[in-house]
C-alpha cells in the first residue's frame, strides 16, 4: 500500500477509544508477559495498548524470538464489526540485491541466516507506535513499562524454559557476538548457570527512549547510526536512510467463512490465505464424524496442508512487487477439486527432515465488548542475525532468508520459493505469520496466533479445527497433539502425542512420518458463548494467559 492510501486508511479508521468492557483476557507465550497485557485492562486500557504490552514484554523473556530489531503483523476486530491489518514486517534494504548472495556462481544460504548481509530493515518500533497511536488509550510510557521494568530488573532464567534452551541450542552463535555474550552467557562464555538472572539494561534504555521519543527515536539520530553501523560492521548493507524511510502498511484483511463462522486473517506477505484455502479444502467434510486424531482425518489434513504449501510457495510475496492471486486460489469450484483429488493414495518419498524452530512470538487480546487484537512479531530465527547493536540491547533480524535466494534453494525452515518471492531491494518477504479472529456471528470466539516458522499456518489450523469442528474449549484445542506438512521436504511431521497404531496406519497411506517434539507455538483467546472472556497459552513454549477483571 502506498503511503498516501497509508494515511487515508489511518484518517478514515481513527483513533476512536473502544468502550471499556470490564473484563478481557490476553494469551501469549510467557506468564509475565500475558501479565503485562492483563495490566493495561485493569488500568482502563484498550485491547491494543494491552496487545503491544504484552509484545513489547514477551520480546524482552523471549529475545530470541523477536523484539525491536525485528518485525511484524497486527490485526484489530473493534465490536463496531471493523477489522484492520498492519504490516509492520521487515523489507530489504536498498542495497540488497541477489548477487551479494552468491558465491562463486551459486547461491549462499548462510549469508541470509547470519551476519550483516541477513539483517533487513527492522519495523518492530514503528509498527507498534503506529498500532498504538491509532488504537491506544493509555500513554505509550505506561504501555511498555512492564518491559521496561523486565529488561532493568532482570528475570531468573528458570522461568524461561523457552529461552534457555534457544541459548544452550545457540551457544556458538551468541559466543561470536559480544554484547549476545555478555547478556545470555555464563562468565566462561559457556551456558549460563541455574541461577543465571537475564538483565538487559541497555535494552531497557531503548525501551524508555522509545516510549519518550516515539518511533523516531530508532530511525534517525544516533540510534539508527548505531544500528546501521552493527549490520555493516557485519558485511551488510543496512543504511540509515533504509531505517529513515521505512514505514508500516495498512491492508485490507481477508475475510473468508468456515461452518457458520467468519473468519478474518492477515494478508500477503502473510499467510492467512493458505489458512483460508486449508479451511476451504476441508469445508464440506464430517470431520467429526471421521474422528479427530483419527488416521483418517489426519491424512485428508496433510494433504490440504501439502496443497497451501505448494500454492504458497508459487503465488506468495509482497504485494507491491506483483498480484498475488487470491480470488483464483480460493474459489469455492478451485478448492472442490483440489478436495476430490486428496483421496488417492499418497506415494512414499525419499527421507528428508525438518527444522524444529520456535522463533517468533505471539499474542492475542479481547475484552468482554468483542474487540479482539491479534500480533505476531518475529526476528525470524533463534537471536536472528546473531548481532546486538552496541549500546541498545537490539537483537538484529535475519530475516532476508525468509526470500527465495535462487530457485530450489531451501530457507532455514525448508521452504522452497519462486518468483513471486524473490529477493528485491525495499521488498517485504513473504511470512508464515497469520493473526487470525474467528467470529461466531460478532463475537470473537477465537483470537489466534502463533510461532514456530511454517509451522504457525499448521498450528492456526488445527486450533481453528479444534474450537469450531470439534466444539473444544481453547485449552483443549491449544494442547491437542498437532501434525505438519509443508509439501517440501515431501514429510509427514507428528508430535508425540498421535498414537503409535495412528502413525503406522498413515505411513500405510503413503506418508513418511517423522517426530518433532513440538509443532507451533499457538496462542489463543476468544469469548465464550455466554460472553466470558478465555484465554490460553500453549505449554509447548511457556505459555501464559491471565483474564482480567476490572
Amino acid at each position: 500500500m502506498s503511503r498516501a492510501l497509508l494515511a487515508v486508511a489511518a484518517a478514515v479508521l481513527g483513533a476512536a477509544p473502544v468502550a471499556r468492557a470490564g473484563a478481557g483476557a490476553v494469551a501469549t507465550e510467557h506468564p509475565l508477559a500475558a501479565a503485562a497485557g492483563a495490566e493495561m485492562l485493569r488500568a482502563g486500557g484498550t485491547v491494543v495498548d494491552a496487545a503491544v504490552a504484552a509484545a513489547a514484554a514477551v520480546c524482552v523473556v523471549h529475545a530470541s524470538s523477536c523484539g525491536l530489531g525485528g518485525g511484524g503483523f497486527a490485526l484489530v476486530h473493534r465490536a463496531d464489526g471493523r477489522d484492520v491489518a498492519l504490516d509492520y514486517r521487515e523489507e530489504a534494504p536498498g542495497a540488497a540485491t541477489p548477487d551479494r548472495f552468491f558465491k562463486d556462481g551459486r547461491p549462499d544460504e548462510a549469508l541470509a541466516r547470519s551476519g550483516g548481509l541477513a539483517v533487513g530493515v527492522p519495523g518492530e518500533a514503528a509498527g507498534l507506535t503506529t498500532l498504538h497511536r491509532r488504537f491506544g488509550r493509555l500513554p505509550l510510557a505506561r504501555v511498555l513499562a512492564p518491559a521496561i521494568r523486565l529488561a532493568g530488573d532482570g528475570f531468573p532464567l528458570v522461568e524461561a524454559p523457552h529461552l534457555r534452551r534457544e541459548i544452550e541450542r545457540s551457544v556458538d552463535l551468541l559466543r561470536a557476538d559480544p554484547g549476545l555474550r555478555a547478556v545470555f552467557l555464563g562468565p566462561d562464555g559457556g551456558p549460563p548457570p541455574a541461577d543465571f538472572r537475564v538483565r538487559q539494561p541497555d535494552l531497557a534504555a531503548t525501551l524508555d527512549h522509545l516510549a519518550r521519543r516515539g518511533a523516531r527515536a530508532l530511525a534517525r539520530g544516533s540510534a539508527a547510526a548505531a544500528i546501521a553501523g552493527a549490520a555493516r560492521e557485519r558485511g551488510g548493507v543496512l543504511g540509515r536512510a533504509d531505517l529513515a524511510r521505512y514505514r508500516p502498511a495498512w491492508r485490507r484483511p481477508l475475510v473468508g467463512r468456515f461452518r457458520g463462522h467468519r473468519i478474518v486473517t492477515f494478508p500477503p506477505p502473510g499467510s492467512g490465505g493458505v489458512l483460508l484455502e486449508m479451511l476451504g479444502i476441508l469445508a464440506r467434510d464430517d470431520l467429526a464424524a471421521l474422528g479427530a486424531g483419527s488416521a483418517t482425518l489426519l491424512h485428508l489434513l496433510a494433504g490440504g496442508m501439502a496443497q497451501g504449501f505448494a500454492d504458497r510457495a508459487r503465488w506468495y510475496g509482497d504485494p507491491a512487487f506483483g498480484p498475488v492471486p487470491l480470488a483464483a486460489l480460493l474459489a469455492p469450484p478451485r478448492l472442490g477439486r483440489l478436495r476430490a483429488r486428496l483421496s488417492a493414495v499418497r506415494v512414499a518419498e525419499p527421507r528428508a527432515e525438518l527444522a524444529s524452530e520456535h522463533g517468533t512470538a505471539h499474542v492475542s487480546v479481547v475484552d468482554a465488548a468483542g474487540n479482539a487484537a491479534a500480533i505476531t512479531t518475529t526476528i525470524n530465527t533463534a537471536f536472528g542475525a546473531g548481532i546486538m547493536v552496541p549500546g541498545t540491547g537490539i537483537i538484529l533480524n535475519n530475516e532476508m532468508d525468509d526470500f527465495a535466494l535462487a530457485p530450489g534453494v531451501p530457507n532455514a525452515f525448508g521452504l522452497v520459493g519462486a518468483a513471486a518471492n524473490a529477493l528485491a531491494p525495499r521488498k517485504r518477504p513473504q511470512s508464515s505469520m497469520s493473526p487470525t479472529v474467528v467470529l461466531a456471528g460478532r463475537r470473537p470466539a477465537l483470537v489466534v496466533g502463533g510461532s514456530g516458522g511454517p509451522t504457525i499456518i499448521s498450528g492456526i489450523l488445527q486450533v481453528v479445527l479444534g474450537v469450531v469442528a470439534f466444539g473444544r474449549p481453547l485449552e483443549a484445542a491449544v494442547a491437542a497433539p498437532r501434525i505438519h506438512d509443508q509439501a517440501v521436504p515431501p514429510v509427514l511431521a507428528v508430535e508425540p502425542g498421535v498414537a503409535l497404531e495412528v502413525r503406522a496406519l498413515l505411513e500405510r497411506l503413503g506418508h513418511r512420518v517423522i517426530e518433532m517434539p513440538a509443532i507451533g507455538a499457538v496462542a489463543a483467546a476468544g469469548l465464550k458463548p455466554g460472553g466470558e472472556p478465555a484465554a490460553a497459552g500453549d505449554p509447548r513454549k511457556d505459555g501464559g494467559a491471565a483474564v482480567a477483571r476490572y
